[in-house]
């Protein structure tokens, strides 16, 4: 073996390095194993939220915190909504990888396709990758959307998790 390394370029060298490498990786004994589902609390708690984060007169952002719901690492953050708190028939969700070293959870939903100067009710939730609640389930919440060119946005935006949001009407024209 050291005579046939010894007669090769340094380019064939390289190549033979890369083509062993990638043999190793589709290999089944070299290739990353998936980590085993982390271990799901007693309970997911919304801790903080959920609260607007931004809002055009077409889109809103919904943000909340929850302790970390372990089990698989890819989850969704959903949000049920409507223009009727009794009926909130309409559903948006993004989705979240968890992080397993952090004991919390933010979670992020944009909604598009909403009408500007309209109220809308909503609720949160969110679920592992196979559609399985996660057993956190806020009340149901309440935002406007602003007119065209106007914007509302937490402010300062580090509030929007809190209970009360106070938010600022700004013009389009900035």
């Amino acid at each position: 073996m050291r005579k046939v390394i010894e007669g090769l370029s340094l380019n064939r060298l390289f190549k033979l390095t890369v083509i062993a490498s990638t043999a190793c990786l589709l290999a089944s004994n070299c290739a990353a194993q998936e980590l085993p589902p982390a271990p799901k609390p007693a309970h997911v708690m919304i801790k903080q939220g959920p609260a607007l984060e931004f809002a055009r007169s077409d889109l809103a952002i919904i943000r909340w915190t929850t302790n970390n719901p372990g089990g698989t690492d890819d989850h969704f953050a959903v949000v049920h909504y409507g223009t009727n708190p009794k009926e909130l028939n309409e559903a948006a969700k993004s989705p979240v990888r968890l992080n397993r070293d952090h004991a919390q959870t933010m979670f992020r939903v944009r909604i598009d396709g909403l009408q500007p100067k309209t109220n809308y009710y909503y609720f949160v939730t969110s679920t592992d990758s196979n559609g399985v609640n996660d057993g956190d389930k806020s009340g149901v919440k309440e935002f406007s959307t602003p007119g065209p060119g106007e914007r509302v946005e937490a402010d300062p935006p580090a509030a929007c998790a809190s209970v009360k949001l106070m938010p600022t009407v700004r013009g389009g024209s900035r």
